[in-house]
């Protein structure tokens, strides 16, 4: 059994780095090139005796095939810091990394703040050009943190979603927790507004987040994400992300947590039917443990309450749950995606333009939520907003 699943466990890892590869080779091959002649007229050694030697050509550097970039052309203030969190055991210091948007034209006080959690090898710099969220906050008027994993603590920035031992996946939850509330505090954002989303071991480090400090966040976004709960060392991760879990979702998010004390968490989840990393099925298995966290299902998994709708359109399936008339839990699955951000800048690895945009289909689900203080999810405002947008 250990073996079988070591050879999981490097079987995934060498799809996802081969992904990676794959990209970086066709961003060359379509990459542009200019000549380069030689600073001096000195014929070279090796240059044919018959032709000038000036024919060398070098590669150009390819920008985004989307205008504008999202770190180097949005309008507001981009700034690389770090927040040193509560240290955790084993480790003598917990500096945490980040990169912070904030929009140009907009108050700070009271502004809602996303939090973009990457996955594995990206850095923060490639997901915030690549999801172009920073473009949408200056629309919008809404900050953006993007945390960004150390390669001290994994070799390929992968967040330990899968452990939540204090050493590992649970201090990386808490560090971010501890530098949303340093934000907060700092630039006044909305404290009933603050918002997660991941993609990958990030949108994995995202349900962690929902099920520690669920009182943190209004609502949360998972893209190509795995289901949780039976994962706890990275060879067994990798087999939920290969097959899904083995064992029933909403048993396991009843071990996790008391369901009846949870505070509710509103969740859209994205995934592509052609992801070959994290298999498609750890989609419907988020959803149910949703909707068991937000008590639209018993512990059977039958629905207790609320009402579903789906739509189909243009390779794009839309699964809605709704209480009251309020969206709950949205699933979006989009035909001939593989392992990327929807609606993406493609000249960025593990980000498509295939299927709608993710980025902004994010905000309109998150604009609708907010997280009274105490620590429950406010109905009223968002129930008919959720109402007007059908």
């Amino acid at each position: 059994m250990a073996k079988s699943l070591s050879k999981i466990w490097l079987r995934g890892l060498k799809r996802l780095l081969a992904i990676q590869t794959e990209h970086a080779q066709k961003t060359a091959r379509r990459a542009p090139t200019r000549p380069v002649r030689a600073a001096t007229n000195k014929p070279s050694s090796k240059a044919h005796p018959l032709k000038p030697a000036a024919a060398l050509r070098v590669p150009v550097k390819r920008e985004s095939r989307v205008r504008p970039r999202a770190t180097a052309w949005a309008s507001g203030s981009w700034t690389r810091s770090f927040h040193s969190a509560p240290v955790a055991p084993g480790r003598l210091v917990n500096h945490l990394q980040y990169g912070l948007y904030i929009p140009s034209g907009h108050a700070l006080e009271a502004m809602p703040l996303v939090v973009m959690l990457h996955g594995c090898t990206q850095s923060i710099d490639e997901f915030a050009e690549g999801t172009r969220m920073n473009l949408l906050a200056d629309r919008y008027g809404f900050a953006v943190v993007y945390p960004e994993q150390s390669k001290h603590a994994h070799s390929h920035r992968c967040w330990n979603w899968y452990d939540a031992s204090d050493s590992a996946g649970g201090a990386e939850a808490h560090a971010v927790v501890s530098l949303v509330d340093a934000l907060v505090a700092q630039h006044g954002f909305d404290r009933e507004r603050v918002y997660v989303a991941g993609i990958s071991a990030g949108a994995g480090l995202t349900a962690l987040l929902a099920l520690k400090y669920p009182e943190h966040f209004a609502a949360v976004a998972l893209h190509s994400g795995p289901a949780f709960g039976e994962a706890r060392s990275g060879i067994t991760a990798m087999d939920v992300m290969r097959r899904g879990t083995r064992r029933e979702p909403v048993e396991l998010v009843d071990e996790l947590v008391d369901v009846a004390q949870y505070p509710g968490m509103p969740a859209l989840i994205i995934h592509g039917d052609t992801d070959h990393v994290v298999a498609p099925v750890n989609a419907d298995q988020l959803a149910m443990q949703f909707l068991r966290l937000n008590r639209m299902v018993d512990a059977d998994g039958a629905r207790r309450a609320g009402e579903m709708r789906e739509d189909r359109k243009g390779g794009v399936v839309m699964r809605d749950y709704l209480r009251g008339g309020r969206r709950v839990v949205r699933v979006c699955r989009v035909q001939g995606l593989g392992h990327a951000w929807s609606g993406g800048d493609d000249a960025l690895p593990f980000h498509s333009a295939k299927g709608p945009d993710a980025s902004t289909m994010l905000w309109e689900f998150f604009k609708h939520q907010r997280r009274t203080d105490a620590g429950r999810i406010a109905e009223g405002a968002v129930a008919a907003a959720s109402s007007a947008e059908r």
